[in-house]
């Protein structure tokens, strides 16, 4: 035992030296006792190591430390624990180096070290090299584990540079029969492996269907197993991969006949491809008798209830062959068939009525119950044949007058009063801070709450908005690459200026030099609607500072943003009776929001006003007199694909403006309408836009409209959100709102797609639709390929479909003969994608309303030659308005 202390520090200086080869000398024929002994100061170098720094020397010991430690340690869950630390992960000694310092123990250590290691997960990155090499040492059985059979899977593939392929890999792997089953029960294994399974000659899958060929792997057994990860597992990834693989083992006659069970079940499968394939295989059957009329009839109820048109137009196909080659089987199948005629695809209702008409007399009574039930679904153009196939009485599916759903009338809340205590205050702060800000009614009263709690006494309202403003940088003293002062120099970030400026986080000169001189000079459009907004916070705070106000005059009586003028005369009396000085940008966004639609409360209010006998007061009856603010001619421009709206100088606004407010009385050109600007990212602040003009949206949609057509034309996600704000909105709804709907409508993505056919919808249920204008700007952006067909009949589709038919036709009405005009002119062109669609929306609508008469253009579109959706559909649209029809 005495030269064990020599060995130690012989091996520890090796270590620190990062002499692998010395140390791996040291370590060969040490006893176990020995090992024990070099353990302890091996993990104090460990913890040395640890904190040092990571550029330093030192670090190059830890390969010889990793190799050393694993060796020293005498039991096998020690050793794997050590070779899989965290702080060892990324400088570890090579497999080879392991093997050699591990590989005299016993076969049954090294077997129990090769499990341990192969147990654990994907994170601790074990060498595969390592684990195989432990394997083969011991004799043991080969693990089976994710993190094993992941590592012989990436191993198999890593080995191209000697010229083989991986079917030679796996056939000289005596392990494949055994790991290659442990692929189908690893989670999620196409997707950390999907580049690996690819098509082609040389490829894994290839591979894998030549072994069971070669009987080196079972082939009912890669079969079953690939139909049951298919059935259990619905990782896009995995699907690919597990369904190349069925697909490339090509299933015989036989086999598909013994899984019928399974493919009827893969044909709901949530990948389309993998319910194609199962309808596939499952019209194979059906085509050689092996399915039944029954099991077919289930298979149709699971494929005609999927949105694929695709793999339910090619099941109505299937049924026509199996119908059409045993008509006996039509009392099963027929009643299937009826269920497509809720479709919302009017073609697939019709295929599917077609073989009713055709087969109907095969079916018992029982069964043409069943489906006079179902045809009460068609389409009010298919009934009255539908009628004359079933023998029914024509009043039994006899249209009901046509009824339009809209959804209610959006009303204006009153917003409550400001939070009485500090804590109650400090808690709605804390919901602002973590949300969007974007709730304008929650934002005023919790603004006016703090104006008013600063006045009645800053230190109690301090301390209790100390914990809420913890989460916001500038509370930290610590380092930051910018001061708060330049957080706060050009935006107010929403509520965080005021709460800077109570604790003390700001300084009172920038918070002087923006209420005085507001942002930098920013072109953006969006500007003179955020420069007032931005006015009223950084006036708030600086007035927190120096001069605190009672309470806000612009908080407004409703969510909408319009204050009543008696409200206001109230508030200025208060101002004058406490000897309070208005806020400028307070008082003049007070003024911009009062509601003007009652003349005498105008006029009664302008008295009391005048009545205070104070400068403000005489400014406000001066404005109640006055004819507010005037509506700016508009004209349009466009800029290439877009159709955009300039405005003119609006008149009427108050006298004496801010710096700030300035802006509003400018011109509004295409040239100054960017696309970007600060403001995109700032989506929050939109809403608010609405509340500096309330009663007037024309003017903020017009500053929105380059912003929105970007949803459409450059396919921007998340702008459209503002436009339910939009339509309830107070004001005129005119050129502006409306083409910033178009827009919308025309969205590439669907949630902004989903907020413009809100916006029809209230703008409809608020009799504000202007029907034939929205329908010419629509055609117009369609025929100029900014808005996409497809998307726009989706979008109106979606309108239509929640009761609205006589809203989305009124707009169809006006859009399509634009479309079609294009079509005409264009002679024999292909159609853009979609305009089928659109016509397929139309002609929906026009069956449901009972619309008649006649459409320009629409003759020479349905008198084309063929039977595309688009002269199918326009043929219909025909038939129906000349028909008169309704639902």
């Amino acid at each position: 035992m005495s030269g064990a202390v020599p060995v130690s520090d012989a091996l520890l200086k090796a270590v620190r030296a990062g002499r692998t080869g010395e140390a791996a000398g040291l370590l060969d024929g040490m006893t176990d006792p020995e090992r024990r002994l070099c353990l302890p100061a091996l993990k104090e170098l460990r913890k040395e190591l640890r904190a040092a720094s990571w550029d330093a020397a030192s670090r190059k010991a830890y390969p010889t430390l990793h190799a050393a430690g694993a060796a020293c340690h005498t039991g096998a869950a020690g050793t794997a624990a050590w070779l899989t630390a965290a702080d060892m992960r990324w400088s570890q000694a090579s497999p080879a180096v392991l093997l050699h310092v591990l590989g005299d123990r016993e076969q049954t250590w090294l077997g129990d070290l090769a499990r341990r290691l192969a147990d654990r997960p994907a994170t601790a990155q074990v060498p595969y090299e390592l684990m195989a090499g432990l394997v083969r040492l011991s004799g043991c059985a080969v693990p089976t584990t994710e993190t094993y059979v992941v590592g012989w899977v990436e191993q198999i593939a890593s080995l191209w540079q000697r010229g083989d392929t991986v079917l030679q890999r796996l056939r000289q792997d005596p392990y494949t029969p055994t790991l290659v089953p442990a692929l189908f029960g690893i989670p999620d294994i196409g997707s950390r492996l999907d580049w690996l399974f690819g098509d082609g000659p040389h490829s894994w899958i290839n591979a894998l269907a030549k072994l069971t060929e070669e009987d080196v792997l079972d082939r009912t057994d890669l079969l079953d197993a690939c139909v049951a990860r298919l059935l259990r597992g619905t990782v896009p990834a995995d699907c690919r991969v597990f369904l190349r693989l069925l697909t490339a083992l090509e299933p015989t006659l036989d086999e598909k006949r013994a899984r019928v069970a399974d493919w009827l079940a893969l044909a709901s499968h949530a990948a389309s491809t993998v319910a194609s394939y199962a309808q596939a295989v499952s019209g194979s059957l059906t085509l050689t008798g092996d399915l039944t009329p029954r099991q077919l009839a289930e298979l149709t109820d699971t494929v005609l209830f999927r949105t694929e048109k695709k793999l339910v137009r090619a099941q109505l196909v299937l049924l026509g062959k199996a119908l059409r080659s045993d008509p006996s089987g039509a009392a099963e199948l027929l009643p299937a068939v009826a269920r497509a005629f809720g479709h919302e695809d009017t073609d697939v209702q019709e295929r599917a009525l077609k073989l009713v008409e055709r087969y109907a007399g095969q079916v018992d009574p029982r069964s043409l119950d069943e489906m006079a039930d179902a045809a009460a679904q068609l389409s009010v153009g298919l009934r009255a044949r539908a009628v004359a196939a079933l023998g029914l009485d024509p009043g039994d599916l006899a249209p009901l007058p046509y009824l339009e759903l809209l959804p209610p009338v959006p009303e204006p809340a009153r917003l409550a009063p400001p939070p009485d205590s500090v804590a109650e205050l400090a808690e709605e702060v804390g919901v602002l801070l973590a949300s969007a800000g974007d709730d304008v009614a929650a934002f005023e009263r919790t603004l006016d709450g703090l104006v008013r709690h600063v006045y009645r006494g800053r230190e109690q309202l301090a301390e209790a908005l100390g914990p809420v403003a913890a989460r916001c940088w500038w509370m930290d003293e610590g380092p930051h690459h910018h001061s708060a002062d330049a957080y706060f120099r050009d935006t107010p970030q929403g509520l965080e200026v005021v709460l800077a400026a109570l604790l003390g986080r700001v300084r009172t000169a920038t918070l002087h030099k923006a209420h005085q001189h507001g942002p930098t000079t920013d072109p953006c459009v969006h500007s003179a609607l955020s420069a007032v907004f931005d006015a009223r916070l950084w006036e708030a705070a600086y007035r927190v500072r120096t001069d605190p106000m009672p309470f806000l005059l612009a908080t407004p009586t409703l969510s909408s943003g319009l204050l009543e003028p008696d409200e206001l005369v109230a508030r200025l009396g208060e101002y004058h009776r406490l000897g309070a000085r208005p806020g400028e940008a307070d008082f003049t966004q007070a003024l911009l929001r009062v509601r003007r639609d009652d003349r005498a409360a105008l006029a009664a209010a302008a008295e009391r006003a005048a009545a205070l006998g104070t400068a403000a007061g005489e400014r406000l009856a001066r404005w109640l007199r006055s004819g507010g603010l005037s509506a700016p001619t508009t004209g349009r421009r466009t800029s290439g694909v877009r159709v955009l709206l300039e405005l003119g100088e609006p008149a009427g606004l108050p006298e004496d403006l801010p710096v700030a407010f300035r802006g509003l009385g400018r011109p509004v050109s295409v040239s100054g309408a960017t696309s970007y600007c600060r403001h995109y990212w700032n989506q929050p602040q939109r809403p608010h836009w609405l509340a500096v003009l309330p009663g007037r949206r024309e003017l903020v949609a017009a500053r929105l409209l380059r912003e929105l057509s970007t949803v459409a034309v450059e396919e921007i996600r998340a702008v459209a959100s503002v436009l339910p704000l939009l339509a309830e909105a107070d004001g005129e709804a005119g050129e502006a709102v409306h083409l910033c709907v178009a827009y919308g409508l025309g969205a590439r993505h669907a949630e902004d797609r989903l907020s413009a056919v809100d916006a029809l919808l209230i703008l409809a249920a608020r009799g504000q639709v202007d029907a034939e204008g929205l329908g010419r700007d629509l055609g117009q952006l369609v025929r100029r390929g900014a808005v996409k067909p497809l998307r726009l009949a989706e979008s109106l589709h979606t309108a239509a479909t929640t009761g609205a038919y006589g809203t989305v036709w009124s707009v169809l009405r006006t859009a399509l003969p634009v479309l079609l005009a294009g079509l005409a002119t264009d002679g024999q062109a292909p159609p853009a994608r979609g305009f089928g669609e659109l016509l397929a929306v139309a002609a929906e609508c026009a069956e449901r309303t009972g619309a008649r008469g006649g459409m320009a253009h629409l003759a020479q579109a349905a008198e084309r030659r063929g039977a595309s959706r688009l002269v199918t559909q326009a043929r219909r649209l025909r038939a129906t308005l000349e028909q008169g029809v309704a639902a």
